[in-house]
């Protein structure tokens, strides 16, 4: 039965057991013994998961990183887990690193090996992810095997069949990824990997997808808007269609469900330290005055309580902070046991002593329905386009920036999308937005860097000395990375400049203006290229 496909690669289960067995000989030979961190840098392929499971068959834990990041970002992740070893393509972006390289190709993957015999507990760590974090510095998350299992054979709420084929779409270095990989190969059904270029084009992603007859796919909530009308006719073909990762747009899947209803679509909430999602609701339909989608109910064993501040249960209707406990919560965080200690504490509801839950810091509520409702932050955490962030890890970066005296770091929606905006005090002649943009790059993955900086005398305070948020001014043109103005030539242009202006919220666009720079991003790109479209470009 086919495990993987990749392009016009296909792989059986026997063969990628068989190359997973001989990079797993190679790990143990380079010195990986079990309880050790190896670090992956490779894109979303067939070779990527074949590197995954030797690392498991060593009894080691995987860190996926992503390859787009900044080499000196990537560097402090291979410091802080410690990794034994690094798998990278010939294509690696590290170039001299102080541990064992492998550079591996699926070529050289071929020859007799045995799986290793390695002795294994339930806590065992399977893989850490990276998430933001609030002292300046990414927070790792280890996930057990025990609750990578509890979370993929968990799927009472859409049960995968060995017919079914699920799209692999999701970055490998976020949890996303546990359910379209592991969830997959566990019953046995076939993995379909999308490559980034087919990712990032629409009308592709919905070809590749038909061409593979995918019956299973998960789109991030940022992704959903723009991207159910490319795929209205492979929609109703779908098993199941899963969304989550941020607040989805009522109105899009209102839409969707009138124009294009997938067999069955779940709204799937959760962090990274409950393995990727503990909480579904199943959506059949979207009142016409919905503003949010329910987040649901709890999977079969996981258990969610909303507490109060004195840590009781609030009635319904009544908000608090989401608390997770169950078989999927994560070990904690690698190498900080007070940061560990501080969010998974005791659970005083369960049956059994010494269980933990996970304080999400999220808001909710309950309905009456019994479902849960999402209602926001308890803390400065925000989500753009999926990602976690805490605004803490890039006020540090600009803190460390030539110039800067003072920065903090707050989630706007003045233009209609949600992006970063930073706020410093500082020596003015330095704190260009070019400049800083150019200097948090080599810190910072793209979706940390604020879109604009405002410059001020002295970051605003109330009569009691904290920051007022509520006076901070919305940027202007002169926040963002303009260069000089330069009127568009020809007719392309002159729409392109339109269209940047309405999606990036800039007054006038220029033609050596760089849409990234100016706040541009890849889901933005996407709808750019949407709207060209209709206009005949």
């Amino acid at each position: 039965a086919a495990a993987l496909i990749d392009g016009k690669l296909v792989v059986s289960y026997a063969e990628l057991q068989a190359r997973a067995a001989v990079l797993a000989q190679r790990l143990l030979a380079s010195g990986v013994t079990p309880g050790a961190c190896v670090a992956l840098l490779l894109p979303r392929s067939a070779l990527l998961i074949v590197a995954e499971l030797a690392v498991l068959m060593c009894g080691a834990a995987y860190v996926a990183l992503d390859p787009a990041q900044p080499p000196a970002r990537l560097r402090a992740l291979l410091d802080d887990c410690a990794a034994a070893a690094l798998l990278c393509d010939t294509d690696c972006p590290l170039d001299a690193v102080c541990l064992p390289r492998l550079e591996v190709e699926w070529a050289a993957l071929t020859g007799e090996a045995v799986a290793p015999h390695v002795q294994l507990t339930s806590a065992s760590i399977a893989y850490v992810v990276y998430t933001s974090g609030s002292s300046g510095t990414p927070k790792g998350v280890a996930v057990s095997q025990a609750a990578v299992l509890a979370f993929a054979l968990n799927q009472q709420h859409e049960p995968l069949q060995p017919q079914d084929r699920v799209a692999f779409l999701a970055n490998p270095a976020f949890d996303a990824s546990t359910f379209e990989v592991w969830a997959t190969l566990l019953h046995g059904a076939a993995i379909v990997v999308v490559d980034q270029p087919t990712l990032l084009d629409p009308i592709a992603l919905a070809q590749h997808l038909t061409a593979h007859d995918v019956s299973i796919l998960h789109l991030t909530a940022g992704l959903l808007p723009g991207y159910w009308p490319a795929l209205r006719t492979l929609l109703p073909t779908l098993r199941c269609l899963l969304t989550g990762g941020d607040s989805v747009d009522a109105g899009s899947v209102a839409a969707l469900l009138a124009q294009a209803p997938p067999q069955r679509l779940l709204h799937c909430y959760g962090p990274t330290e409950a393995t990727t999602f503990s909480v579904v609701h199943a959506v059949a339909t979207v009142a016409d005055d919905a503003e949010r989608i329910p987040l649901g109910r709890p999977l079969p064993g996981s258990r969610v309580y909303v507490l109060d501040r004195h840590g009781q249960p609030t009635p319904i209707g009544v908000a608090g902070e989401l608390h997770i406990a169950g078989a999927q919560l994560a070990q904690g965080y690698l190498h900080r046991p007070a940061l560990t200690a501080e969010r998974f504490v005791p659970d005083p509801f369960a049956a059994q002593p010494g269980e933990r839950m996970y304080k999400t810091g999220d808001l909710a509520c309950w309905r009456a329905d019994g479902t849960l409702n999402f209602l926001g932050r308890n803390d400065a955490q925000v989500k753009i386009r999926g990602f976690r962030i805490e605004p803490g890890e890039i006020e540090a970066a600009l803190r460390n920036c030539d110039g800067v005296r003072e920065a903090v770091v707050v989630a706007r929606d003045d233009t209609g999308q949600k992006r970063l905006v930073a706020y410093l005090a500082g020596d003015a002649s330095m704190l260009e937005p070019a400049t800083l943009r150019s200097q948090l790059a080599t810190r910072l993955p793209d979706h940390m860097l604020p879109a604009a900086y405002v410059q001020l005398a002295a970051l605003p305070l109330t009569p009691n000395g904290k920051l007022d948020r509520a006076a901070l001014p919305a940027p202007d043109d002169h926040a963002l990375d303009l260069h000089a103005y330069v009127a568009p030539s020809g007719d392309l242009e002159h729409v392109l400049a339109t269209l940047w202006s309405e999606l990036l919220g800039v007054e006038q666009v220029g033609r050596h203006d760089d849409f990234f720079a100016l706040g541009g991003h890849s889901l933005l790109a996407i709808k750019l290229i949407e709207r060209l479209r209709r206009l005949g470009w």
